[in-house]
């Protein structure tokens, strides 16, 4: 018998969950932004070989949460109020897009099947920011705006959608807007009914104080 090989290519269930477990650290705030990401080190930490740790970080990179970088090697990203608002507009268009679709289908105001699914979604951020608990508070403010832009049925806006929520994820991990306890369940039931009247003109308004709000606090923190 051939003696067994101990870095073998990864699997996918073995590199996907390492990936997932570095996601969870990332997002959670356990590893501050552009903290260095050393395969070694991770490899030992997760009993894992040095090339399931490549994959996994290039999974992560994929995502935007990490940047590889030559001769430097990985980081958790940090992202500048340019990306920030690089990333905003981005979203906007996809976000707005979305809306566009959902409005051709089903006319306005939509149908109850289009916004009771919002609805329970905005239900959820409301438990989560009475909870105070800003991490729950952030994944169910993400899913409120994933389950408009899925309404539109459009498989290659979702997945674009998707790749771009772990990068606001990760800023608003280490980022707290002022939000006074409870407003972002009110501010997103009247979103939710603008959108319907606006369209993308009231995609792109929200994004964009959004985004200001972040930079505001960014820039209260440093």
């Amino acid at each position: 018998m051939s003696p067994r090989r101990r870095d073998r290519d990864p699997g996918p269930t073995q590199a996907a969950a390492l990936a997932e477990a570095l996601r969870v650290r990332i997002l959670s705030g356990d590893i501050a932004l552009g903290a260095p990401l050393r395969e070694e080190g991770l490899a030992t930490r997760h009993h894992a070989s040095r090339h399931t740790v490549r994959t996994a970080l290039q999974t992560l990179a994929a995502e935007r949460l990490v940047t590889i970088a030559p001769y430097r090697g990985a980081r958790v990203a940090h992202l500048d109020d340019d990306a920030v608002g690089a990333l905003q507009e981005l979203r906007g268009a996809l976000e707005a897009e979305a809306v566009r679709q959902v409005t051709a289908r089903h006319g306005t105001p939509w149908p109850d099947a289009v916004t009771r699914p919002v609805r329970d979604a905005i239900a959820r951020l409301a438990l989560a920011e009475a909870s105070g608990d800003w991490l729950a508070t952030t994944r169910a403010h993400a899913e409120v705006h994933r389950v408009i832009v899925e309404a539109a049925a459009s498989p290659r806006i979702s997945q674009a959608h998707r790749q771009l929520e772990s990068e606001i994820l990760l800023l608003l991990t280490h980022v707290r807007p002022d939000y006074p306890a409870g407003s972002l369940a009110h501010e997103h039931t009247a979103y939710l009914d603008e959108v319907q009247r606006s369209g993308g003109e009231a995609v792109r308004a929200h994004l964009a104080n959004s985004a200001d709000l972040i930079r505001a606090a960014r820039a209260a923190s440093s």
